[in-house]
């Protein structure tokens, strides 16, 4: 009896137990099941934002030269080839290129992949013709990519679609990697126990796992190598089986494998390593290609191409050779795809940013507008305004002037920094970005670099003058020794070249940059009026009350500057400075356009007025140098900055479409040497010659008349005269009185003088400015208007 019941007391402990068991496993299963479903059908991966230049529009007359639009398909890694028959190929004939464009989504509309042909003529598209042409004319390429946002783990890949992945690679994966892929339940039986026991006995780690298990491996588990996890991949790789085909497996795989990595930054997935190790899209590798990117899953260290490209051949070979035996090739293809070189480039295409300094400028405009975990895991699309073309050249040339510069001077200037900003005025895009003479390191001299702008603010004191009505560009000032009280102090200034230069007309005291004249003009409109153009203009930096402001001691980075142009390049209006044109999510839906926002800030007039000051700089001033390389039909406006003991090199100034700062100094702030004309204008010079220019051409208001005024009077003069200076003024601010030179072409009332004694006790002219300045009818034929060659309202010459 005793016997009998112990029997059944451990029957039933061990049922318990067995039950125990089974219902901790079943558990155990659940849960690991609800990990692998909540994953598997949630978001997978964190996708890191993707940043692309603006991409190339190609229409009929587009301004783009044969030399720059191949350029283009260079930078994106198009192949001038024999043939077009394959995306990502041109043929080039004579001035007509043939390109099989690759085509590309931008959310909001995709654009198919088509053959163009497109042909120039006179440094311009002269026609395009297209297989799949659009209702707007417009064809464009894809934007070329210059870097990514990134998630912490620093993982990288870009998304492929198993409809899109070529099918030798599929066929070299499971000839390579799991022949029997599409007949196992997750797991191979013997590989697995194979792999178990040589594991438990300590022998030689083996493999022996599916693509599944691998999937399963890199998608969930830690990479430890112990009994508990290779029991959890089998079980995984099971229900992932159970739950999932064959075709949604096998795209996981594709996206989430491991190839490679890149400085801190893992290579995930086929779609990234194609442009990592070849710099093309997937699609377009060769069979060869393909074989040697399936190679590196068994190692992709150890198959290097760039460390060791003779192991990384033989690991392709192998690959081929699977192939062959699994009759994915026929022999003469075997024999064809093995002669091949590997072809890898040269250095990797995803190392460092393209173009770090602008999308530094990218990044920070978006962290102010989105979460980072947004910008680093949900695969959006950034679509900026960079011009990879003008980027690069400008790039080169502002490198390779810096370093003439230092060259000269190696000695004070072998460090020589700087940053230059390239922006469109009309809309206020930002072209081109470079923020150092070296490699990127944080920090940004283009946002960073808050130095003393000197010179550069002068404009906006002339800009007051002109305003007031009091004052026009023949109005004589003085340029002479100031003393002003200051917390306490006189401060002293003085010109450049320590002398003073007397009476002169205001136009040549900006043109040459004259300090004395600047700060007795700033005096007499204030210190608030100043500053208040200032923040109006979009200067953000904290702007002192002291009267050196006027000669710019106030520190600002070249954006502000830029900012500060803008007005003045505009006629008088203010577009915030922007790096961003569009976002699109992971689903094509547009997160945020960035329309064209734009605030008057100048009354036009004045503006206009102002921007022929600016003119005179680069025609007879500071800036003359500029046009030893340029056209002077460009009517280029600009302004040179120099600081104190030269610390500080600037130069601000635009064409018709384009506006440029370029910022010199050492990081210590120790003496340079150089003056705003010796050294960021060559700069400027170099960089606008790496641009299509137009020329400026700002509107003339109504408000606007173009008259001859004597410059040592500021009284109406004529053609001819002596001191005459022929400039644009307000129409409400023309002097009623001539001098005796300029007395008989107008009706007017004379300078007095002994000669005009007699005249003083005739009747006043009335009081109209359309009777009171009246040209007789003879001598309107003889003064001739300077720019248009007439006389187009009488009293006035205009232009």
């Amino acid at each position: 009896m005793k016997f009998e019941r112990g029997i059944g007391l451990f029957a039933l402990i061990f049922s318990i137990l067995v039950i125990g068991i089974f219902l901790a496993f079943s558990f155990y299963l659940i849960r690991l099941d609800n990990i692998v479903r909540e994953k598997f059908e949630g978001k997978r991966w964190d996708i890191p934002a993707k940043v692309f230049a603006r991409p190339l529009e190609i229409y009929t007359n587009a301004p783009i030269s044969q030399k720059d639009f191949d350029q283009e398909l260079k930078l994106l890694g198009y192949k001038n080839a024999d043939s077009y028959a394959k995306s990502g190929n041109y043929v080039s004939t004579g001035d007509t290129l043939y390109v099989h464009t690759r085509g590309f989504d931008f959310g909001d509309s995709i654009e198919p992949e088509q053959v163009l042909k497109v042909s120039f003529a006179n440094d311009q598209i002269s026609e395009v013709s297209a297989t799949k042409p659009s209702s707007t004319g417009i064809a464009r390429l894809e934007p070329l990519l210059i870097g990514g946002i990134y998630p912490q783990h620093n993982e990288d890949r870009v998304l492929i679609k198993l409809s899109n992945v070529p099918k030798p690679l599929i066929e070299a994966l499971i000839a390579t990697e799991d022949r029997n892929f599409y007949k196992h339940h997750g797991i191979s039986v013997r590989g697995t126990a194979r792999a178990l026991v040589s594991n438990v006995t300590g022998g030689k780690r083996q493999g022996g796992s599916t693509l599944t298990q691998q999937l399963v491996k890199n998608f969930y588990l830690s990479p430890e190598r112990t009994l508990k996890r290779k029991v959890n991949e089998a079980l995984m790789a099971l229900l992932v089986e159970l739950h999932y085909n064959k075709d949604e497996i096998l795209e996981a795989y594709l996206n989430e494998v491991n190839l490679g990595q890149n400085g801190n930054y893992s290579i995930n997935g086929y779609g990234l390593a194609s442009q990592f190790y070849f710099g093309l899209p997937l699609r377009e590798l060769n069979i060869s290609q393909q074989a040697y990117l399936v190679g590196l899953v068994q190692g992709p260290s150890l198959f290097n191409p760039w460390r060791n490209p003779e192991g990384a051949k033989k690991r392709r070979d192998i690959v081929l050779n699977n192939m062959l035996v699994m009759g994915y090739l026929s022999q003469e293809q075997y024999e064809r795809e093995i002669a091949r070189p590997l072809n890898v480039l040269a250095k990797p295409t995803l190392g460092p940013a393209r173009f770090p300094d602008f999308l530094d400028i990218v990044r920070r405009q978006l962290r102010t507008e989105y979460q980072e975990s947004d910008l680093t895991n949900q695969g959006l699309k950034i679509f900026t305004t960079l011009d990879p073309i003008a980027q690069t050249n400008i790039q080169t040339a502002f490198k390779n002037s810096v370093a003439r510069l230092s060259n000269n001077n190696p000695k004070r200037l072998k460090d020589l920094q700087g940053a230059v900003l390239v922006s469109h005025p009309e809309n206020g895009e930002l072209v081109a970005a470079v923020g150092s003479t070296q490699d990127f390191t944080g920090f940004n001299r283009a946002l960073d670099a808050k130095r003393q702008v000197g010179s550069l603010l002068k404009p906006v004191i002339y800009l007051n003058a002109i305003e007031s009505g009091r004052y026009n560009w023949a109005s004589p000032i003085e340029d002479s020794y100031i003393s002003i009280p200051s917390e306490g102090k006189s401060w002293t200034p003085k010109n450049y070249s320590g002398g003073e230069h007397g009476v002169v007309p205001m136009v040549q005291a900006l043109s040459n940059s004259y300090n004395l004249s600047a700060v007795r003009l700033g005096q007499e409109f204030g210190i608030a009026s100043f500053t208040n153009h200032l923040k109006k203009f979009g200067v953000t930096s904290n702007i002192p009350t002291y009267p050196s402001i006027f000669l710019g001691a106030v520190d600002m980075s070249p954006m502000e500057v830029m900012s500060i142009y803008g007005n003045f390049a505009t006629g008088g209006f203010k577009y915030p400075i922007k790096s961003i044109r569009s976002v699109v999510d992971s689903n094509g839906r547009v997160l945020e356009r960035y329309s064209l926002t734009v605030q008057q800030t100048i009354d036009p007039a004045a503006a206009y007025i102002v921007n022929y000051g600016l003119q005179q700089v680069m025609n007879s001033g500071t800036g003359r140098s500029a046009y030893s390389s340029l056209p002077s039909s460009l009517k280029l406006a600009g302004k040179s900055g120099t600081t104190n003991d030269t610390r500080d090199s600037w130069f601000a100034g635009y064409s018709g479409n384009y506006l440029s700062v370029v910022w010199l100094g050492l990081d210590d702030n120790k003496v340079t040497g150089l003056t705003g004309s010796s050294g960021a204008l060559p700069v400027w010079t170099n960089v606008m010659s790496q641009l299509r220019q137009k020329p400026v051409n700002l509107r003339q208001t109504d408000d606007v008349q173009w008259q001859w005024i004597d410059s040592g009077s500021g009284n109406l003069s004529a053609q001819g005269c002596e001191g005459a200076l022929y400039i644009p003024l307000l129409r409400s601010a023309v002097p009623r009185r001539a001098t005796a030179c300029g007395f008989p072409h107008y009706q007017v009332e004379p300078v007095y003088t002994p000669d005009t004694e007699m005249n003083q006790n005739q009747p006043a002219q009335p009081d109209s400015m359309d009777n009171y300045i009246r040209e007789s009818e003879s001598d309107m034929q003889n003064d001739l208007d300077q720019n248009s060659g007439r006389v187009i309202s009488s009293g006035t010459y205009a232009n």
